[in-house]
């Protein structure tokens, strides 16, 4: 089923027709960079692609499809059924600040950020940067309407 979301999504994407570097917004860019398959798949699957298309700003801390692999088997083709919904909402909007903020902003500190969700996630700046239990493996990524760190675990909420 993921699979079938991120493919429509991608091909609606794709029919919109090309898009400058500069005016990607948040999922055009995770589109484009190719690792992010499962994520823009439950994006979709969550009803929350025109959220992350819209004004924002926003930072996301986007798991990669490794990631998600890494995730216990069957856990995200249970979260994309229509009936965990709620569940998905809330584990993606964990990820995303309504803010933008660049990762030189968090050097040499911690500190804490609510998220669209309502929780707060620990980033800690001091020795790399590091998001609850995740790390940011490339940052500061660029988009329309916010930035995206890319990390390397999904963050569950009351984690």
């Amino acid at each position: 089923m993921f699979r079938r979301t991120f493919t429509a999504l991608a091909a609606a994407t794709l029919l919109a027709g090309p898009v400058s570097a500069q005016s990607k917004d948040i999922v055009d860019t995770a589109v484009g960079a190719g690792t992010f398959q499962t994520l823009v798949a439950a994006v979709g699957a969550a009803g929350l692609v025109d959220t992350l298309k819209g004004p924002g700003p926003f930072t996301v801390f986007a798991p990669t499809d490794d990631a998600f692999a890494a995730l216990p088997d069957g856990t995200v083709e249970t979260l994309l059924l229509e009936e965990n919904k709620q569940q998905l909402v809330d584990i993606l909007t964990l990820h995303v600040v309504p803010a933008k903020v660049m990762s030189s902003e968090l050097a040499g500190q911690t500190v804490s950020a609510k998220t669209v969700n309502g929780e707060k996630l620990i980033i800690d700046g001091r020795d790399g940067v590091e998001v609850n239990d995740a790390t940011v493996t490339a940052a500061d990524i660029e988009a329309s309407n916010g930035v995206i760190h890319v990390i390397d675990a999904v963050i569950l909420p009351g984690s």
